[in-house]
């Protein structure tokens, strides 16, 4: 991490943070748009964040500097299906850095320490999901050591 993110803290997220995170999901949605025709227009939430900071199964952190939110991310611990060797795993989601941030290791720090929670809860198998053609997002996710695993494929008909 470089000389501008000297004052960082990573905590546990809370209601007061829930407009900032309602900010931060809106961004992402938009940023999301231009890799998946199927979304709705309009404001969309992927989940309700205010159930994700109360689930006893899920673990939002956010990433502090200068007592500002930059940046967000969740862990949940999740079944795996029936045919799959582990039982549980951990899923992240809700990933993101202000784009001043960027580069700067923030996200690293946040994977870290949810990767971190992950295995305080017994379990070493991390998934999550990210659009194929977001080739910075699936980079810095190689980058972490995550590899692809499957991929979703569509097709409209007419």
């Amino acid at each position: 991490m470089n000389k501008d993110a000297e004052n960082i803290i990573v905590r546990r997220a809370e209601n007061t943070d829930l407009p900032k995170l309602a900010e931060f999901l809106q961004i992402l949605v938009e940023a999301e748009r231009p890799f998946d025709p199927t979304l709705k227009d309009g404001e969309i939430f992927y989940y309700d964040i205010k159930e994700l900071v109360a689930d006893p199964a899920t673990e939002i952190m956010v990433v502090e500097s200068n007592n500002e939110i930059i940046a967000s991310g969740y862990a949940q611990i999740r079944p795996a299906k029936p045919y799959e060797k582990h039982e549980l795993f951990g899923y992240l989601g809700f990933m993101f850095v202000t784009p001043e941030f960027r580069g700067k290791g923030i996200s690293g720090l946040l994977l870290n320490t949810l990767q971190k929670w992950i295995l305080s809860q017994g379990i070493t198998e991390v998934r999550l999901q990210v659009y194929d053609e977001n080739e910075s997002a699936v980079k810095a996710y190689e980058k972490a050591g995550f590899k692809k695993l499957f991929t979703t494929m569509r097709y409209e008909i007419s």
